[in-house]
C-alpha cells in the first residue's frame, strides 16, 4: 500500500447528509420529542456536510501537495543529475588540467635541459677558443722573444764586427817603385 493510499482511504459513504435530513422515525408511546430529534438531525447533517466539504477540500489540497511533491522530487532528481554531471565535469577538468600541467612541466624541463646542453656546448667551444688563443699567444710571445733574441744577437754581432774593424789596421800593400 502506498503513502497516497494510506492518506486517502476510499470507502463509499453509506449515509449522506440528505439521508440524515430526510430520516423519519416511527413514534411510539413515550418516544423522543420530534422537534428535538429533527433539530439534532439537522445539526448532525450540517456538521456532516461541513465535514464532507472539509474532507473534499483537504483531498484536493492533498492532491495539489502530492503534485507539488512530485514536481519537487523530479526537480531534486534533476538537481542530483546536474550535480553529478557538474562533479564529473569538474573531475574531468581537474584531470585535464593536471595532465596539461604535467605536460607543460615536462616540456619546460626538456627545453631547460636542451638549453643547458647548448650552453654547456657553447661554453666548451668558447673554452677551446680561449685555449687556442692562449696557445697562439704563447707561440707569438715565443716567436717575438726569438726574433728579439735574434735581433739582439745580430746587433751584438754587428757591434762586435765594427769594434774589430776599428782595431784592425787596414793593411795596404806598398807601392813598389816602377821604373820609369
Amino acid at each position: 500500500m502506498t503513502d497516497d493510499e494510506k492518506l486517502q482511504p476510499e470507502r463509499p459513504m453509506k449515509v449522506t447528509p440528505l439521508d440524515v435530513r430526510q430520516a423519519r422515525f416511527k413514534t411510539g408511546m413515550r418516544g423522543f420529542d420530534k422537534a428535538e430529534v429533527t433539530a439534532l438531525l439537522e445539526a448532525v447533517a450540517d456538521d456532516y456536510e461541513n465535514t464532507l466539504r472539509d474532507n473534499d477540500r483537504l483531498r484536493q489540497e492533498l492532491a495539489r501537495m502530492q503534485a507539488a511533491l512530485g514536481q519537487h522530487r523530479e526537480l531534486e532528481g534533476s538537481l542530483r543529475s546536474t550535480l553529478v554531471s557538474a562533479q564529473k565535469v569538474a573531475d574531468d577538468l581537474r584531470d585535464t588540467a593536471r595532465a596539461e600541467a604535467t605536460r607543460i612541466v615536462r616540456e619546460a624541463e626538456g627545453r631547460a635541459e636542451l638549453l643547458q646542453e647548448k650552453a654547456q656546448a657553447r661554453l666548451e667551444d668558447i673554452q677551446r677558443e680561449v685555449d687556442g688563443l692562449k696557445m697562439k699567444r704563447r707561440e707569438t710571445e715565443t716567436g717575438v722573444e726569438a726574433l728579439i733574441s735574434t735581433l739582439h744577437n745580430t746587433l751584438e754581432f754587428i757591434r762586435d764586427q765594427e769594434s774589430r774593424e776599428e782595431r784592425v789596421v787596414i793593411h795596404r800593400p806598398m807601392e813598389v817603385a816602377r821604373p820609369a
